[in-house]
Order: structure tokens, then sequence, then C-alpha cells
């Protein structure tokens, strides 16, 4: 291999580390009942770098949507955002009650046991998006996450 080859090589490696190295922890995906549609997925994401989760696809569902959860006067209310801030170094919890993944027009019935492909898409500051694949276990319809 030439010294051009090298440069080249090792110049790849380098923008690839640059980008926001997202690492997903604690992931889940609630079990459904025959004929639901939607779910929610789970998770807890940390940035080495500050980054922005700026989309989510799964092959599993039709559309899978960043939502958050949060009081509206009195009322508990669920919305789409374009967007979570990954500050740099920081654990961000996606869970029950808070941000969260949701998946709309699940394609089949998610099983205990069973495995949800997910795609997240991370931009830095630089505009560079990266993408992470993660394998999300689905849990129980019962399931809680440890506190």
């Amino acid at each position: 291999m030439g010294k051009r080859s090298i440069a080249l090589a090792a110049g790849a490696l380098l923008s690839a580390t640059a980008l926001a190295q997202v690492t997903v922890s604690d992931a889940w995906v609630r079990a459904t009942v025959p004929q639901q549609k939607s779910a929610g997925a789970f998770m807890q994401l940390r940035s080495a770098k500050a980054a922005t989760l700026v989309a989510v696809r799964t092959p599993a569902a039709d559309k899978a949507e960043m939502h958050q959860m949060e009081m509206q006067g009195q009322t508990m209310a669920m919305h789409a955002v374009k967007s979570i801030a990954l500050p740099a170094g920081k654990d961000v919890k996606l869970g029950p009650g808070g941000y969260h993944v949701m998946l709309f027009g699940l394609k089949q019935q998610l099983k205990e046991g069973e495995t949800v492909p997910l795609t997240l898409v991370v931009e830095d500051a630089a505009k560079k998006r990266e993408e992470v694949k993660v394998q999300v276990p689905v849990k129980s319809i019962a399931y809680q996450p440890p506190k």
C-alpha cells in the first residue's frame, strides 16, 4: 500500500470518527396486542460530541417519529418534534412520559423476545450525518424500565 493510499485511509477514518459517535443503551419497545398499529420505542443516547437526533427509520412500521410528552395545563399531551438535542457527553433518555420514538403503521404484532431494527439519524455541528443501527428488543406489555 502506497503512502497516498495510507493517507486516504487515515483521512477516511478520521472523518468517520469526527462524527457524533452516538451510543445507544437500554433500548426497548413494548410488545403490542394483535391489530395494534402503533408502539413506542425507548432508549438512552449518549453522544461524544454535541449532535442532534434528526430522524428515525424502521422497516417494521410505515413511519417512525420522534415525540415528546409534556403537561399542557392539567393534561399530558404528546406531539411530534423535529429533533432531539444530544449534548456532548450527556445521557439523553428517551422514555415513557418524555421524549421517545413512535412507530406508526406497524406491519405486524410486536411480540416479547423479538427485535425491531431502528436506524437513528444523527447530525453533528458541521451538518454531517451518521446512521446508528440498533436492534431493539421487544419487552412484555407489562414491562417497567428500572428507575
